[in-house]
């Protein structure tokens, strides 16, 4: 009687370990910015687990018009186990024969369970999604893109569908669109810039990418044309390291401070410098999506250039050749303190302590255009503020790598530094920005 007793105790625990009612867990999404579009080409991404009996099948099937096509199903071993399983999938609509439309995207899983008469627990999920294989088209609608190196242009574009990404690659930058008006979901602007030195054979193409993934490319019309810039010489005095480098010592992290004062020059000039950049760079990712300039830029009034944009400097110290860069911007020199205006309108940005540029401010102008204002005594503005044209943001000094009390100021089309002069030019703006606004408005 006890083994009797013992058999049907064991036999009704097997009966309730197998007819276990939890059905498994089942997760999936298209990848990236897809999820609920399958383009061309899409991956399908997830995870299936059965904790208790263990998985027997997984399938996914595309339903179209009634019809249901399996695009991947895996059979599970019920000797050797699977508890847990990730899978990935490729899709693809055409091979598979199923139009663009919409469509159900549906995933099965059934586990190793005696219920449903042996049948296994089975979970099911259904998404709506719409299938779209078509790239989108791009029309470019402005002409004449004539670019220096080191200089700038615009780059108007029309596309027959919503992108999650759309604009204007040139070489190994990306310069994104905005909607030129946000009635208009179509017509996009593109500013694009030019390194000092990229070669006049640059690539530059337009792209777009549709929610489904698929891209789409097309060329226009360019010219690219090679700049000239001069080299000079900045001879490193004992007076100037003494006079700058304890102040880059007492704000900047110099891993030289015991060392020599041109050992700690070095440092800043080359690795501090690069450090700058970047950050620059970083501010300068994010900005407006809407146009807040117009017309021309304000040059620093009553000021006499001291250095050019892209000067090729060489700095010697005794006699010898210690370090070569490039000056990304224009200097301007006036009276000592004199006050300096904003270039135009736009959101500041930037209002800090800013290593070889010492006290700087950053203007957002929208459309990833920004103007730059280094060596400042006295910053006068917020970050966040709104500012217009003219408007005082501070005063001119000689902050970080500044031998003499002066303005630097430098323009950006988003990563790219760009020669100023082209944007005090009341004709380069008409025919390379202005122009181009007013005749797709007028079509």
């Amino acid at each position: 009687m006890i083994l009797i007793t013992a058999f049907i105790f064991f036999a009704i625990f097997v009966f309730i370990k197998k007819t276990e009612s939890q059905k498994p867990d089942l997760e999936f999404a298209l990848s990236g910015d897809t999820s609920k579009a399958i383009g061309a080409e899409s991956q399908l991404a997830g995870i299936v687990s059965d904790a208790k009996s263990g998985l027997r099948s997984l399938s996914v099937l595309l339903i179209k018009d009634g019809t249901e096509t399996v695009v991947f199903e895996k059979k599970f071993s019920k000797t050797k186990k699977v508890y847990t399983y990730n899978f990935n999938v490729s899709i693809k609509p055409k091979a598979l024969q199923i139009k663009d439309g919409k469509a159900l995207l549906k995933a099965m899983a059934i586990d190793y369970s005696w219920r449903n008469s042996g049948n296994g627990n089975l979970t099911q999920i259904e998404k709506e999604i719409v299938i779209d294989t078509k790239p989108p088209r791009i029309e470019i609608l402005s002409g004449a893109h004539n670019i220096i190196q080191g200089g700038a242009g615009l780059v108007i574009y029309k596309l027959s569908e919503p992108c999650k990404i759309s604009g204007i690659k040139a070489g190994n930058n990306f310069f994104p669109g905005y909607l030129s008006e946000p009635k208009d979901k179509n017509i996009f602007f593109a500013f694009i810039g030019l390194n000092y030195n990229q070669p006049t054979n640059t690539s530059i193409t337009a792209k777009a990418v549709d929610y489904a993934g698929n891209e789409a490319k097309t060329g226009f019309y360019k010219y690219l044309k090679k700049a000239l810039f001069k080299r000079d010489v900045i001879n490193i005095t004992d007076g100037f390291l003494e006079q700058k480098m304890p102040e880059f010592a007492s704000v900047v992290n110099l891993r030289t401070k015991e060392a020599s004062l041109i050992e700690q020059f070095l440092e800043v000039n080359r690795d501090i410098r690069k450090a700058n950049f970047k950050q620059i760079q970083d501010i300068c990712s994010k900005t407006e999506h809407k146009k807040l300039w117009e017309g021309t830029f304000l040059r620093f009034p009553q000021s006499a250039s001291r250095a050019g944009f892209a000067d090729g400097r060489t700095y010697k110290y005794k006699g010898k050749d210690i370090d070569n860069q490039v000056h990304l911007g224009i200097d301007l020199a006036s009276t000592a303190y004199a006050k300096i205006p904003a270039a135009n309108s736009g959101k500041v940005v930037f209002t800090e302590f800013l290593g070889i540029y010492g006290n700087t401010v950053i203007i957002d102008h929208g459309f990833g255009l920004f103007s730059l204002y280094a060596h400042l005594n006295r910053i006068d503005v917020e970050k966040g503020a709104d500012v217009k044209k003219g408007d005082i943001i501070g005063l001119t000094g000689m902050t970080g790598m500044a031998g003499g009390d002066h303005l630097h100021f430098s323009m950006l089309v988003h990563n790219v530094f760009v020669n100023p002069r082209e944007w005090f030019d009341p004709s380069w703006i008409k025919n390379n920005i202005t122009s181009k606004i007013e005749h797709v408005g007028n079509e």
